[in-house]
């Protein structure tokens, strides 16, 4: 496993430490040492060849017994291609292509199941709120959710934010404290670096003390984009 892998799925203690630091650098510098790691050491990124080579060996996995089963499917955005996975428990996964697609499908196969499925169709029911979504119609999300990507007080984070409204930001200070630890601004920067939902649950309505929009993990182009959307009127 890699070292990003483990600050994807592990919580330390120095999550919930924090510090009472300005959550204008203390959450971004959490937010860029998630983010640092490349996408993929492969210069090919997402070429289609290893996508369907990588595609038949989990389709061949999915022969396993019992096992928990990941539907998954891509679809397009305006903020560029989706990658959407489910279990039976709910939807546990949406990446941006700059996570790199191939390197999160292996991911779930290590952490959740290697029993993995292309399959549109169940997985339809996301797709269209998300469609819903994009065209200005839906302005929250009716999914039931698989939190097992997440732990601890990174988990607590993630509960929080669909509480904040469509159209309005929260700090990362504030954050922490609605998760009732208000030293641990930069473990909310954590938290918000790897949430494995974006956009279903909103880690872009999270931003900076001083209303500039800091990191986020489908790029800061796609975060600005996502709160102008939305009408949150963010500081550049």
């Amino acid at each position: 496993m890699t070292e990003h892998e483990k600050t994807e799925h592990e919580t330390t203690v120095d999550d919930v430490a924090g510090t009472t630091a300005d959550d204008t650098t203390e959450a971004d510098a959490a937010l860029v040492a998630a983010l640092r790691a490349p996408a993929s050491p492969d210069p090919d990124g997402d070429d289609p060849a290893r996508l369907a080579a990588l595609h038949a060996r989990l389709e061949r996995a999915a022969a396993a017994e019992g096992l928990d089963e990941i539907a998954y499917r891509e679809i397009d955005s305006p903020y560029g291609s989706l990658l959407l996975a489910a279990t039976a428990a709910g939807l546990v996964r949406v990446a941006f292509a700059i996570e790199d697609h191939e390197r999160v499908l292996a991911t779930l196969a290590e952490k959740v199941s290697p029993r993995i499925l292309r399959s549109p169709a169940r997985t339809g029911h996301v797709a269209r709120q998300l469609d819903e979504y994009f065209a200005g119609r839906r302005r929250s999300f009716d999914l039931p959710l698989d939190l097992r990507l997440t732990a601890g007080f990174r988990r607590s984070v993630v509960e929080h934010l669909p509480h904040i409204p469509f159209g309005r930001t929260e700090s990362y200070a504030e954050v922490a404290t609605a998760t009732g630890s208000p030293k641990a601004v930069r473990a909310v920067g954590t938290a918000c670096a790897t949430n494995p939902l974006p956009i279903v649950v909103p880690c872009h309505r999270v931003v900076r003390t001083d209303g500039t929009i800091g990191q986020y993990l489908g790029g800061t182009e796609a975060k600005l984009a996502l709160l102008e959307f939305e009408g949150a009127r963010p500081r550049r």
